[in-house]
């Protein structure tokens, strides 16, 4: 069985600066309020971790945080 993680997003304190965006477009876009957006599902799995974990650590406000759902383990 593959591995789970969740992406958490705190939208609030997004300072809208789009690295996220830059490092991984398939998973994040800019919204209309010029902060960024998660578009993908709150739960992925291992091929999907890669793209999301340079989101996060591209992020310099740290709003981006990925946890190791089995081991209940956050990686960011």
């Amino acid at each position: 069985m593959a591995k789970k993680y969740k992406v958490e997003h705190d939208r609030e304190s997004c300072i809208g600066c789009g690295a996220c965006c830059a490092v991984c477009p398939a998973f994040w876009e800019m919204a209309g309020d010029g902060k960024s957006k998660y578009k993908g599902k709150a739960e992925i799995e291992e091929g999907e971790l890669k793209c999301n974990k340079e989101a996060a650590d591209s992020c310099p406000v740290n709003v981006i945080h990925i946890t190791d759902i089995e081991a209940k383990k956050k990686i960011i």
